[in-house]
């Protein structure tokens, strides 16, 4: 999970784009609008973004991807873990956080990743899940 604060809401007709502020470094999730005001969300709230490590795609920052995903959080390469199938890649994100991405062996040595590396962790808006304290 990542810690922030809410920068920006918009809302829609339905769903609503909530932007936090992670160390500076902007996260942009797609919940609904009801979840908007049962969370209690508005500008400077303290949220938590909730990101399954297999929602995560991995790209090599020097890739020049333009891709439809709303979030691009770079970062150097603190941990991989290889295993016979998956492979896990801990990043510590420019900002200071730490994000774990599983990906495929295959995909991991394809990539060139390796420990203090560089990589960018790419996520869609819609898979980010926030959640806010009682």
């Amino acid at each position: 999970h990542l810690r922030g604060l809410v920068s920006a809401i918009k809302l829609g007709a339905v769903n609503a784009e909530v932007t936090l502020d992670i160390n500076g470094t902007p996260l942009v999730a797609i919940i609904t609008n009801e979840s908007v005001q049962s969370l209690g969300l508005a500008v400077g709230v303290e949220a938590f973004a909730l990101i399954k490590a297999s929602f995560v795609i991995l790209a090599t920052e020097d890739g020049g991807l333009r891709t439809s995903a709303r979030n691009r959080l770079c970062g150097a390469i603190e941990r991989i873990s290889a295993g016979a199938v998956n492979t896990e890649v801990v990043l510590a994100l420019d900002g200071g956080t730490r994000l774990t991405a599983m990906i495929t062996k295959e995909s991991a040595e394809e990539l060139g990743l390796a420990e203090g590396g560089r990589a960018c962790a790419l996520i869609k808006a819609p898979h980010v899940i926030l959640a806010v304290k009682d």
